[in-house]
């Protein structure tokens, strides 16, 4: 197992990410009577624009200074042809150490969609992929972008739950990442039954969606055919990545937090944590 460490004097080889900006955001148009939230909070959270919650400033500008922080210099938000908000606003914001691209996803068909549509952008590079509702730990991102091929980080639940806004229940619902002693991707399970869930997470990782890809998930994302949600799943396309396209997946460990902003009850310790960061885009 390779576990993510500070590495100074760090060589950056991937210096493009994907940011995935295109879900609906059903849970955080839902009304939660205990929250309390600004005017401009509350207007974003109706709109169901996750990643454009105010926070200082925007969500998606903290997450894309960490990123630059990594090594990241051309970011490609993938966003729906509704989201014009987010096209004007990156369009007048001074910008020094990312370049922002973007990425239309016609439909909300779901994670392995999205991926597909930023095949322009990657090009023959290779590239990360993150949530645009997550903020995810420095190291992570830098062990990720040192890399020379394919990784995802996998979080330790103990670490996860006791440096994350993420209840222990909440990350039950994730998805587990599965490795063989030499760290290599072996399986991913989803959304798995209490009982299942306790057998496999000794030997197991939390996935938060924090990967490095080449080019071949674009192939893999080609062959994804719509799950039982109705959707073309990332995970279904890693899957077919590895099993059937000779894709190796390096799993690197943290057992750092990611701060997670999926609900309007999630806004207040995620702005706990951010509201005084420095930006610098």
């Amino acid at each position: 197992m390779l576990h993510v460490v500070p590495a100074p004097g760090i060589r950056f080889v991937i210096t493009k990410a994907v940011i995935l900006a295109r879900g609906l955001g059903t849970r955080m148009r839902r009304s939660d009577a205990g929250t309390e939230l600004s005017a401009e909070q509350s207007r974003v959270a109706d709109a169901g624009l996750k990643a454009m919650i105010p926070i200082g400033r925007p969500f998606l500008d903290h997450s894309m200074s960490r990123l630059a922080d990594a090594g990241i210099t051309d970011v490609c938000l993938v966003i729906g042809p509704e989201h014009t908000a987010v096209r004007d606003y990156y369009a007048t914001l001074p910008l020094r150490r990312v370049r922002v691209h973007f990425a239309e996803q016609q439909e909300p068909n779901g994670t392995a969609g999205a991926v597909a549509a930023a095949e322009a952008f990657a090009g023959a590079d290779a590239f990360l992929v993150l949530n645009g509702d997550n903020y995810y730990p420095l190291d992570a991102c830098r062990a990720l972008t040192a890399r020379d091929g394919a990784g995802v980080v996998g979080f330790g639940v103990d670490g996860l739950v006791a440096h994350s806004n993420i209840p222990a229940e909440r990350v039950r619902q994730f998805a587990l990442l599965q490795h063989d002693a030499a760290g290599w991707l072996t399986g991913i399970v989803e959304k798995p039954d209490p009982a299942t869930y306790d057998a496999l997470l000794p030997t197991s990782l939390v996935s938060m969606n924090l990967w490095a890809f080449t080019p071949i998930i674009f192939e893999a994302c080609r062959k994804v055919t719509l799950s039982a949600r109705g959707e073309l799943e990332l995970q279904d396309a890693v899957r077919i990545a590895v099993l059937e396209l000779g894709e190796r997946l390096a799993v690197l460990r943290s057992d750092d937090g990611v701060l997670d902003l999926s609900t309007r009850g999630d806004i207040d310790a995620v702005a706990a944590v951010l509201r005084d960061r420095e930006v610098s885009l």
